[in-house]
Protein backbone atom coordinates (compact mmCIF):
# COMPACT_ATOMS: atom_id res chain seq x y z
CA UNK A 1 0.00 0.00 0.00
CA UNK A 2 1.32 3.63 -0.59
CA UNK A 3 0.65 6.04 2.74
CA UNK A 4 1.17 9.90 2.68
CA UNK A 5 1.51 10.81 6.30
CA UNK A 6 1.99 14.19 8.13
CA UNK A 7 4.32 14.62 11.25
CA UNK A 8 4.41 17.92 13.70
CA UNK A 9 5.08 18.31 17.37
CA UNK A 10 4.70 20.93 19.95
CA UNK A 11 7.90 22.52 19.45
CA UNK A 12 8.98 21.15 16.19
CA UNK A 13 12.20 20.25 16.64
CA UNK A 14 12.80 16.34 17.37
CA UNK A 15 10.06 14.56 17.61
CA UNK A 16 8.63 15.68 14.41
CA UNK A 17 11.25 14.40 12.59
CA UNK A 18 12.27 11.13 14.61
CA UNK A 19 8.18 10.16 13.84
CA UNK A 20 8.97 10.55 10.19
CA UNK A 21 11.90 8.41 10.01
CA UNK A 22 10.17 6.00 12.36
CA UNK A 23 6.93 5.69 9.78
CA UNK A 24 9.03 5.66 7.07
CA UNK A 25 11.49 2.96 8.52
CA UNK A 26 8.27 0.80 9.56
CA UNK A 27 6.47 1.23 6.43
CA UNK A 28 9.17 -0.51 4.72
CA UNK A 29 9.71 -3.19 6.95
CA UNK A 30 5.97 -4.32 6.21
CA UNK A 31 6.20 -3.82 2.51
CA UNK A 32 4.33 -0.64 2.62
CA UNK A 33 5.53 2.94 0.88
CA UNK A 34 5.12 6.03 3.47
CA UNK A 35 6.27 9.96 2.08
CA UNK A 36 5.98 11.96 5.09
CA UNK A 37 5.67 16.01 5.38
CA UNK A 38 6.90 17.51 8.51
CA UNK A 39 5.44 20.02 9.55
CA UNK A 40 8.50 21.09 12.00
CA UNK A 41 10.33 24.53 13.24
CA UNK A 42 11.96 24.94 9.83
CA UNK A 43 8.67 24.98 8.27
CA UNK A 44 7.08 22.13 5.78
CA UNK A 45 7.75 21.50 2.27
CA UNK A 46 3.94 20.21 1.27
CA UNK A 47 3.67 16.61 -0.07
CA UNK A 48 3.01 16.74 -4.18
CA UNK A 49 -1.12 16.37 -4.89
CA UNK A 50 0.12 13.88 -7.09
CA UNK A 51 1.76 11.57 -3.94
CA UNK A 52 -2.06 12.65 -1.88
CA UNK A 53 -3.95 11.36 -4.80
CA UNK A 54 -2.23 8.07 -5.21
CA UNK A 55 -2.12 7.57 -1.66
CA UNK A 56 -4.10 4.62 -0.54
CA UNK A 57 -4.56 6.04 3.29
CA UNK A 58 -3.41 9.36 5.05
CA UNK A 59 -1.35 9.18 8.60
CA UNK A 60 -1.53 12.29 11.05
CA UNK A 61 1.20 11.34 13.74
CA UNK A 62 0.58 15.68 14.87
CA UNK A 63 0.42 16.98 18.46
CA UNK A 64 -1.10 20.46 16.77
CA UNK A 65 -3.44 20.81 13.99
CA UNK A 66 -2.08 19.39 10.46
CA UNK A 67 -2.19 22.33 8.29
CA UNK A 68 -3.98 22.17 4.92
CA UNK A 69 -5.88 19.56 6.35
CA UNK A 70 -8.92 19.31 3.31
CA UNK A 71 -5.88 18.09 0.80
CA UNK A 72 -6.52 14.46 2.12
CA UNK A 73 -10.08 14.97 2.05
CA UNK A 74 -12.04 11.37 1.56
CA UNK A 75 -8.96 9.20 2.08
CA UNK A 76 -9.10 6.31 4.76
CA UNK A 77 -7.47 8.67 7.63
CA UNK A 78 -5.24 7.17 11.15
CA UNK A 79 -4.83 10.35 13.29
CA UNK A 80 -2.29 9.60 16.67
CA UNK A 81 0.52 11.63 18.66
CA UNK A 82 3.88 12.42 17.38
CA UNK A 83 4.98 10.23 20.44
CA UNK A 84 3.03 7.00 19.13
CA UNK A 85 4.61 7.31 15.98
CA UNK A 86 7.75 7.43 17.83
CA UNK A 87 7.24 4.73 20.30
CA UNK A 88 5.21 2.22 18.43
CA UNK A 89 5.45 2.87 14.43
CA UNK A 90 4.58 -0.33 13.07
CA UNK A 91 1.58 -0.12 15.54
CA UNK A 92 0.49 3.10 13.45
CA UNK A 93 1.03 1.43 10.07
CA UNK A 94 -0.91 -1.80 11.18
CA UNK A 95 -3.64 0.96 12.03
CA UNK A 96 -3.52 2.64 8.68
CA UNK A 97 -3.20 -0.82 6.89
CA UNK A 98 -6.68 -1.92 8.66
CA UNK A 99 -8.29 2.12 7.84
CA UNK A 100 -7.62 1.22 4.27
CA UNK A 101 -9.19 -2.56 4.14
CA UNK A 102 -12.50 -0.80 5.91
CA UNK A 103 -12.98 1.05 2.88
CA UNK A 104 -13.18 4.46 2.19
CA UNK A 105 -14.54 7.60 3.79
CA UNK A 106 -16.99 10.36 2.89
CA UNK A 107 -15.70 13.59 1.95
CA UNK A 108 -16.49 16.39 4.63
CA UNK A 109 -19.17 18.92 3.46
CA UNK A 110 -18.24 22.03 1.18
CA UNK A 111 -17.74 25.37 3.45
CA UNK A 112 -16.96 23.26 6.64
CA UNK A 113 -16.11 24.86 9.68
CA UNK A 114 -12.74 25.83 10.15
CA UNK A 115 -9.97 23.71 11.95
CA UNK A 116 -9.38 25.19 15.30
CA UNK A 117 -5.35 25.94 16.10
CA UNK A 118 -4.05 23.73 17.99
CA UNK A 119 -5.09 19.66 18.45
CA UNK A 120 -7.61 19.25 21.92
CA UNK A 121 -8.96 16.64 22.07
CA UNK A 122 -12.44 17.36 23.10
CA UNK A 123 -12.37 13.96 25.16
CA UNK A 124 -8.94 14.62 26.75
CA UNK A 125 -8.50 15.62 30.40
CA UNK A 126 -8.08 19.07 32.04
CA UNK A 127 -4.48 18.48 31.91
CA UNK A 128 -3.54 17.19 28.36
CA UNK A 129 -5.64 20.15 26.87
CA UNK A 130 -3.46 23.07 29.58
CA UNK A 131 -0.20 20.82 29.07
CA UNK A 132 -1.01 21.24 24.91
CA UNK A 133 -2.04 25.63 25.14
CA UNK A 134 1.39 25.71 27.23
CA UNK A 135 3.76 23.93 24.47
CA UNK A 136 1.75 25.58 21.57
CA UNK A 137 2.86 28.72 23.12
CA UNK A 138 6.06 27.37 24.15
CA UNK A 139 7.12 25.97 20.48
CA UNK A 140 6.48 29.81 19.15
CA UNK A 141 8.55 31.38 21.72
CA UNK A 142 11.47 29.10 21.77
CA UNK A 143 13.24 30.70 18.42
CA UNK A 144 13.19 34.37 19.84
CA UNK A 145 14.70 32.35 22.89
CA UNK A 146 17.59 30.91 20.59
CA UNK A 147 18.09 33.57 18.77
CA UNK A 148 18.13 36.48 21.31
CA UNK A 149 19.74 34.71 24.04
CA UNK A 150 22.40 33.66 21.27
CA UNK A 151 22.75 37.44 20.17
CA UNK A 152 23.17 38.81 24.03
CA UNK A 153 25.64 36.23 24.70
CA UNK A 154 27.50 37.08 21.45
CA UNK A 155 27.26 40.53 22.73
CA UNK A 156 28.68 40.14 26.11
CA UNK A 157 31.82 38.02 24.61
CA UNK A 158 32.37 40.65 21.84
CA UNK A 159 31.79 43.71 23.69
CA UNK A 160 32.81 42.65 27.27
CA UNK A 161 30.50 42.92 30.08
CA UNK A 162 29.59 46.31 30.66
CA UNK A 163 27.36 46.49 27.45
CA UNK A 164 23.75 46.66 29.01
CA UNK A 165 20.41 47.91 28.03
CA UNK A 166 21.37 51.24 29.27
CA UNK A 167 21.77 53.97 27.08
CA UNK A 168 24.15 56.28 28.75
CA UNK A 169 26.81 53.78 30.02
CA UNK A 170 30.23 54.05 28.91
CA UNK A 171 31.85 51.21 26.85
CA UNK A 172 35.64 51.04 25.96
CA UNK A 173 36.89 54.26 24.36
CA UNK A 174 34.09 56.16 26.43
CA UNK A 175 31.71 55.93 24.00
CA UNK A 176 27.85 55.17 25.10
CA UNK A 177 25.69 52.15 23.62
CA UNK A 178 23.33 54.27 21.88
CA UNK A 179 26.70 56.41 19.79
CA UNK A 180 28.29 52.63 18.93
CA UNK A 181 25.19 51.99 16.96
CA UNK A 182 24.84 54.77 15.51
CA UNK A 183 28.07 55.70 14.84
CA UNK A 184 28.87 52.20 13.92
CA UNK A 185 32.28 51.72 13.12
CA UNK A 186 33.21 48.20 11.12
CA UNK A 187 36.37 48.09 12.81
CA UNK A 188 35.06 48.51 16.72
CA UNK A 189 34.68 45.65 18.96
CA UNK A 190 32.33 48.40 20.92
CA UNK A 191 29.85 48.64 17.82
CA UNK A 192 29.79 44.84 17.31
CA UNK A 193 29.41 44.32 20.77
CA UNK A 194 26.52 47.17 21.22
CA UNK A 195 25.00 45.45 17.93
CA UNK A 196 24.62 42.16 19.04
CA UNK A 197 23.80 43.00 22.47
CA UNK A 198 20.97 45.42 21.26
CA UNK A 199 20.02 43.29 18.22
CA UNK A 200 19.39 40.02 20.72
CA UNK A 201 17.78 42.43 23.51
CA UNK A 202 15.15 43.69 20.63
CA UNK A 203 14.32 39.55 20.10
CA UNK A 204 14.57 38.57 23.59
CA UNK A 205 12.04 41.67 24.73
CA UNK A 206 9.30 39.54 22.49
CA UNK A 207 9.84 36.16 24.47
CA UNK A 208 6.80 36.52 26.89
CA UNK A 209 4.34 38.67 24.75
CA UNK A 210 4.84 35.45 21.96
CA UNK A 211 4.37 33.05 25.00
CA UNK A 212 1.31 35.13 26.02
CA UNK A 213 -0.07 35.44 22.79
CA UNK A 214 0.43 31.75 21.22
CA UNK A 215 -1.41 30.33 24.26
CA UNK A 216 -4.33 32.45 23.74
CA UNK A 217 -3.96 31.57 20.08
CA UNK A 218 -4.13 27.82 21.48
CA UNK A 219 -7.21 28.14 23.15
CA UNK A 220 -9.43 30.79 21.16
CA UNK A 221 -7.36 30.78 17.51
CA UNK A 222 -7.00 34.00 15.87
CA UNK A 223 -9.83 35.74 18.28
CA UNK A 224 -7.17 35.04 21.03
CA UNK A 225 -4.09 36.92 19.49
CA UNK A 226 -4.64 40.44 20.56
CA UNK A 227 -5.31 40.42 23.99
CA UNK A 228 -2.87 37.42 24.18
CA UNK A 229 0.12 39.52 22.71
CA UNK A 230 -1.06 43.02 24.96
CA UNK A 231 -1.37 40.90 28.29
CA UNK A 232 2.24 39.62 27.54
CA UNK A 233 3.88 42.93 27.04
CA UNK A 234 1.74 43.91 30.40
CA UNK A 235 3.27 41.46 31.49
CA UNK A 236 6.93 42.64 30.79
CA UNK A 237 5.78 46.44 32.06
CA UNK A 238 4.88 45.34 35.22
CA UNK A 239 7.79 43.48 36.06
CA UNK A 240 5.68 39.81 36.31
CA UNK A 241 7.85 38.43 33.48
CA UNK A 242 7.20 35.03 32.76
CA UNK A 243 4.88 34.02 35.17
CA UNK A 244 2.59 36.92 34.29
CA UNK A 245 2.85 35.76 30.44
CA UNK A 246 1.47 32.68 31.63
CA UNK A 247 -1.55 34.37 33.31
CA UNK A 248 -2.41 36.77 30.37
CA UNK A 249 -2.29 33.68 27.76
CA UNK A 250 -4.72 31.92 29.49
CA UNK A 251 -6.68 35.24 30.53
CA UNK A 252 -6.87 36.62 27.06
CA UNK A 253 -7.28 33.21 25.83
CA UNK A 254 -10.65 32.10 27.70
CA UNK A 255 -12.04 35.44 27.76
CA UNK A 256 -11.72 35.90 23.90
CA UNK A 257 -13.48 32.35 23.57
CA UNK A 258 -16.25 33.30 25.94
CA UNK A 259 -16.79 36.67 23.51
CA UNK A 260 -16.76 34.64 20.91
CA UNK A 261 -18.98 32.40 21.38
CA UNK A 262 -21.86 35.45 22.18
CA UNK A 263 -25.12 34.81 20.63
CA UNK A 264 -25.77 38.39 18.72
CA UNK A 265 -28.02 39.84 16.26
CA UNK A 266 -27.37 39.01 12.38
CA UNK A 267 -26.21 42.40 11.62
CA UNK A 268 -23.27 42.48 14.76
CA UNK A 269 -21.82 39.29 13.67
CA UNK A 270 -19.52 40.84 11.17
CA UNK A 271 -17.38 43.31 13.53
CA UNK A 272 -16.96 40.57 16.30
CA UNK A 273 -13.84 39.19 15.21
CA UNK A 274 -12.43 42.66 14.23
CA UNK A 275 -14.04 45.02 16.58
CA UNK A 276 -16.04 43.79 19.41
CA UNK A 277 -14.05 40.41 20.89
CA UNK A 278 -10.48 42.28 20.26
CA UNK A 279 -11.45 45.60 22.03
CA UNK A 280 -12.91 44.37 25.12
CA UNK A 281 -10.94 41.03 25.88
CA UNK A 282 -8.08 43.64 25.37
CA UNK A 283 -9.47 46.16 27.86
CA UNK A 284 -10.37 43.55 30.44
CA UNK A 285 -7.03 41.71 30.62
CA UNK A 286 -4.99 45.22 30.57
CA UNK A 287 -7.21 45.94 33.58
CA UNK A 288 -6.64 42.59 35.08
CA UNK A 289 -2.98 42.45 34.41
CA UNK A 290 -2.27 46.19 35.78
CA UNK A 291 -4.77 46.33 38.57
CA UNK A 292 -5.12 43.23 40.33
CA UNK A 293 -2.95 40.28 39.44
CA UNK A 294 0.05 41.90 37.68
CA UNK A 295 1.81 43.62 41.07
CA UNK A 296 1.21 40.40 42.93
CA UNK A 297 3.52 38.06 40.41
CA UNK A 298 5.53 40.99 39.72
CA UNK A 299 6.17 40.42 43.55
CA UNK A 300 6.67 36.61 43.00
CA UNK A 301 9.36 37.12 40.77
CA UNK A 302 11.47 39.42 42.54
CA UNK A 303 11.23 37.16 45.11
CA UNK A 304 11.98 33.92 43.04
CA UNK A 305 15.31 35.95 41.87
CA UNK A 306 15.97 37.01 45.47
CA UNK A 307 16.09 33.52 46.18
CA UNK A 308 17.86 32.16 43.80
CA UNK A 309 20.64 34.42 44.46
CA UNK A 310 20.76 33.75 48.01
CA UNK A 311 21.26 30.30 47.25
CA UNK A 312 24.76 29.07 48.01
CA UNK A 313 27.31 26.12 48.14
CA UNK A 314 24.71 22.90 49.12
CA UNK A 315 21.85 24.19 48.62
CA UNK A 316 22.70 25.26 44.78
CA UNK A 317 24.06 22.00 44.21
CA UNK A 318 20.64 20.58 45.27
CA UNK A 319 18.99 23.19 43.15
CA UNK A 320 21.38 21.67 40.20
CA UNK A 321 20.75 18.14 41.15
CA UNK A 322 16.89 18.75 41.04
CA UNK A 323 16.43 20.34 37.63
CA UNK A 324 19.20 17.97 36.52
CA UNK A 325 17.05 15.07 37.16
CA UNK A 326 13.82 16.94 35.41
CA UNK A 327 15.82 17.55 32.41
CA UNK A 328 16.72 14.00 32.14
CA UNK A 329 12.95 12.16 33.73
CA UNK A 330 11.09 12.28 30.26
CA UNK A 331 13.41 13.78 27.10
CA UNK A 332 11.78 16.64 26.25
CA UNK A 333 8.41 16.05 28.07
CA UNK A 334 6.25 18.18 29.74
CA UNK A 335 8.51 17.05 33.45
CA UNK A 336 11.78 18.56 31.06
CA UNK A 337 9.94 21.43 29.43
CA UNK A 338 9.58 22.77 33.11
CA UNK A 339 13.39 22.91 34.11
CA UNK A 340 13.82 24.38 30.92
CA UNK A 341 11.37 27.16 30.97
CA UNK A 342 12.05 27.76 34.33
CA UNK A 343 15.62 27.94 33.41
CA UNK A 344 15.00 30.45 30.40
CA UNK A 345 12.41 32.53 32.86
CA UNK A 346 15.74 33.02 34.98
CA UNK A 347 17.29 35.01 31.39
CA UNK A 348 14.37 37.09 31.13
CA UNK A 349 14.89 39.10 34.32
CA UNK A 350 16.64 42.34 33.23
CA UNK A 351 19.96 43.30 34.98
CA UNK A 352 21.31 40.65 36.10
CA UNK A 353 25.17 40.49 37.51
CA UNK A 354 27.59 38.74 35.96
CA UNK A 355 27.87 36.10 37.79
CA UNK A 356 23.55 35.92 38.78
CA UNK A 357 22.36 32.27 39.60
CA UNK A 358 20.39 32.49 36.77
CA UNK A 359 23.41 31.81 34.44
CA UNK A 360 24.56 29.16 36.61
CA UNK A 361 20.78 27.31 36.40
CA UNK A 362 20.84 27.69 32.21
CA UNK A 363 24.36 25.83 32.38
CA UNK A 364 23.06 23.39 34.54
CA UNK A 365 19.65 22.78 32.43
CA UNK A 366 21.77 22.19 29.82
CA UNK A 367 24.61 20.23 30.30
CA UNK A 368 21.75 17.82 32.13
CA UNK A 369 19.92 17.70 28.76
CA UNK A 370 23.00 16.60 26.64
CA UNK A 371 23.35 14.08 28.79
CA UNK A 372 20.88 11.55 28.19
CA UNK A 373 21.38 10.84 24.31
CA UNK A 374 25.85 11.06 24.71
CA UNK A 375 25.15 8.34 27.50
CA UNK A 376 23.21 6.14 25.00
CA UNK A 377 25.29 6.55 22.35
CA UNK A 378 28.49 6.00 24.20
CA UNK A 379 26.69 2.97 25.50
CA UNK A 380 26.06 1.60 22.40
CA UNK A 381 30.12 1.82 21.63
CA UNK A 382 31.48 0.28 24.99
CA UNK A 383 28.48 -2.91 24.83
CA UNK A 384 27.85 -3.23 21.31
CA UNK A 385 26.41 -6.85 21.78
CA UNK A 386 23.49 -5.31 24.47
CA UNK A 387 21.78 -3.26 21.72
CA UNK A 388 20.17 -4.29 18.35
CA UNK A 389 21.46 -3.07 14.83
CA UNK A 390 19.06 -0.76 14.68
CA UNK A 391 19.78 0.76 18.28
CA UNK A 392 23.26 1.14 17.27
CA UNK A 393 22.40 2.90 14.39
CA UNK A 394 20.46 5.42 16.94
CA UNK A 395 23.52 5.80 18.69
CA UNK A 396 25.24 6.98 15.78
CA UNK A 397 22.90 9.71 15.32
CA UNK A 398 22.57 10.55 19.10
CA UNK A 399 26.27 11.93 19.52
CA UNK A 400 25.12 14.86 17.28
CA UNK A 401 21.75 15.37 19.37
CA UNK A 402 23.29 15.29 22.64
CA UNK A 403 26.01 17.22 21.38
CA UNK A 404 23.24 19.68 20.35
CA UNK A 405 21.12 19.67 23.52
CA UNK A 406 18.10 18.23 21.97
CA UNK A 407 17.28 15.57 24.94
CA UNK A 408 15.05 13.69 22.51
CA UNK A 409 17.99 11.74 20.72
CA UNK A 410 17.42 9.43 23.44
CA UNK A 411 14.23 8.49 23.08
CA UNK A 412 14.34 5.62 20.38
CA UNK A 413 16.40 3.98 23.25
CA UNK A 414 14.03 4.84 26.05
CA UNK A 415 10.85 3.99 23.90
CA UNK A 416 12.23 0.50 23.86
CA UNK A 417 13.42 -0.24 27.56
CA UNK A 418 12.12 2.50 29.56
CA UNK A 419 12.56 0.56 32.76
CA UNK A 420 16.40 0.80 32.32
CA UNK A 421 16.92 3.93 30.51
CA UNK A 422 15.18 6.29 32.08
CA UNK A 423 16.90 5.83 35.16
CA UNK A 424 20.08 6.27 34.06
CA UNK A 425 19.28 9.11 32.41
CA UNK A 426 17.96 10.60 35.67
CA UNK A 427 20.52 9.63 37.56
CA UNK A 428 23.52 10.96 34.57
CA UNK A 429 21.76 14.09 33.88
CA UNK A 430 21.40 14.89 37.76
CA UNK A 431 25.22 14.46 38.26
CA UNK A 432 25.67 16.84 35.71
CA UNK A 433 23.10 19.88 36.70
CA UNK A 434 24.74 19.08 40.40
CA UNK A 435 28.38 19.30 39.17
CA UNK A 436 27.59 22.28 36.95
CA UNK A 437 26.62 23.80 39.89
CA UNK A 438 29.57 23.23 42.26
CA UNK A 439 32.07 24.19 38.95
CA UNK A 440 30.45 28.05 39.13
CA UNK A 441 30.03 27.36 35.40
CA UNK A 442 27.39 29.62 34.01
CA UNK A 443 25.61 30.41 30.34
CA UNK A 444 24.25 33.36 28.69
CA UNK A 445 22.45 31.57 25.65
CA UNK A 446 19.72 29.18 26.24
CA UNK A 447 20.19 26.46 23.67
CA UNK A 448 22.95 25.39 21.74
CA UNK A 449 24.37 23.22 23.33
CA UNK A 450 28.81 22.33 22.47
CA UNK A 451 28.31 25.10 19.71
CA UNK A 452 28.25 27.89 22.08
CA UNK A 453 30.65 27.05 24.34
CA UNK A 454 32.58 29.86 24.03
CA UNK A 455 29.37 31.61 25.35
CA UNK A 456 30.21 29.37 28.93
CA UNK A 457 31.82 30.74 31.69
CA UNK A 458 34.21 28.06 32.87
CA UNK A 459 33.88 25.84 29.82
CA UNK A 460 36.29 23.47 30.96
CA UNK A 461 33.85 23.02 34.15
CA UNK A 462 30.72 22.44 32.32
CA UNK A 463 32.61 19.98 29.90
CA UNK A 464 33.60 17.85 32.88
CA UNK A 465 30.46 18.31 34.46
CA UNK A 466 29.36 17.08 31.04
CA UNK A 467 31.39 13.72 30.22
CA UNK A 468 31.19 12.61 33.77
CA UNK A 469 27.43 13.00 33.50
CA UNK A 470 27.60 10.71 30.38
CA UNK A 471 30.08 8.28 31.57
CA UNK A 472 27.44 8.11 34.41
CA UNK A 473 24.32 7.34 32.68
CA UNK A 474 26.30 4.90 30.08
CA UNK A 475 27.75 3.37 33.04
CA UNK A 476 24.21 2.47 34.77
CA UNK A 477 22.28 1.88 31.48
CA UNK A 478 24.76 -0.81 30.77
CA UNK A 479 24.58 -2.50 34.08
CA UNK A 480 20.82 -2.92 33.99
CA UNK A 481 21.01 -3.92 30.70
CA UNK A 482 23.87 -6.54 31.40
CA UNK A 483 21.02 -7.80 34.32
CA UNK A 484 18.26 -10.03 32.16
CA UNK A 485 18.65 -8.62 28.49
CA UNK A 486 20.84 -10.74 26.86
CA UNK A 487 18.40 -13.58 25.77
CA UNK A 488 16.05 -10.32 24.59
CA UNK A 489 19.30 -9.04 22.44
CA UNK A 490 20.12 -12.38 21.52
CA UNK A 491 16.65 -13.38 20.06
CA UNK A 492 16.33 -9.89 18.27
CA UNK A 493 19.74 -10.34 16.94
CA UNK A 494 18.35 -13.76 15.29
CA UNK A 495 15.59 -12.31 13.86
CA UNK A 496 17.58 -9.70 11.99
CA UNK A 497 19.75 -12.44 10.65
CA UNK A 498 16.87 -14.59 9.85
CA UNK A 499 15.48 -11.48 7.90
CA UNK A 500 18.47 -11.07 6.23
CA UNK A 501 19.18 -14.44 5.00
CA UNK A 502 15.26 -14.00 3.34
CA UNK A 503 16.35 -10.78 1.64
CA UNK A 504 19.28 -13.18 0.50
CA UNK A 505 17.52 -15.77 -0.82
CA UNK A 506 14.59 -13.70 -2.17
CA UNK A 507 17.21 -11.70 -4.37
CA UNK A 508 19.08 -15.00 -5.56
CA UNK A 509 15.69 -16.95 -6.28
CA UNK A 510 14.89 -17.79 -10.20
CA UNK A 511 12.11 -15.44 -11.47
CA UNK A 512 8.32 -16.61 -10.76
CA UNK A 513 9.79 -18.93 -8.11
CA UNK A 514 9.47 -18.42 -4.57
CA UNK A 515 12.68 -18.48 -2.16
CA UNK A 516 12.91 -21.40 -0.02
CA UNK A 517 12.50 -20.17 3.56
CA UNK A 518 10.46 -20.71 6.53
CA UNK A 519 7.90 -18.35 5.73
CA UNK A 520 5.91 -19.85 2.69
CA UNK A 521 5.14 -17.23 -0.22
CA UNK A 522 2.55 -17.06 -2.20
CA UNK A 523 3.46 -18.29 -6.24
CA UNK A 524 4.25 -15.68 -8.14
CA UNK A 525 1.41 -14.49 -10.72
CA UNK A 526 0.72 -12.07 -13.88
Amino acid sequence: MKFVAVTSCPTGIAHTYMAAEALEQAGRAAGHEVVVETQGSAGSDPLDPAVIAAADGVIFAADLEVKDRERFAGKPTVDVGVKKAVHDAPGVIGQAVAAVEAGPVAAPAAGAAPVPATKVDSGAGVGTRVRQWLMTGISYMIPFVAAGGILIALGFMVGGYDVTDLPTVELDGGVTLVEAIRNFDITSSASWGALLFQTGGTAFGFLVPVLAGFIAYAIADRPGLVPGFVGGAIAVTVGAGFLGGLAAGFLGGFLALWISRWKVPRGVRGVMPVVVTPLLSTFVVGLLMFVVIGQPLAALMTGLTTWLNGLSGANLVLLGVLLGAMMGFDLGGPVNKVAYSFAVAGLSTPNLAVDATEYRVMAAVMAAGMVAPLAMALATVVRKRLFTHAERENGKAAWLLGASFISEGAIPFAAVDPLRVLPASVVGSAAAGGLVMALDSTLRAPHGGIWVLPLIGNPLGFLVAVVLGTVIAAAVVIALKSIGTNSVVAAEREADAAAQAAETAQATAPAGQAPATGTARPAATS
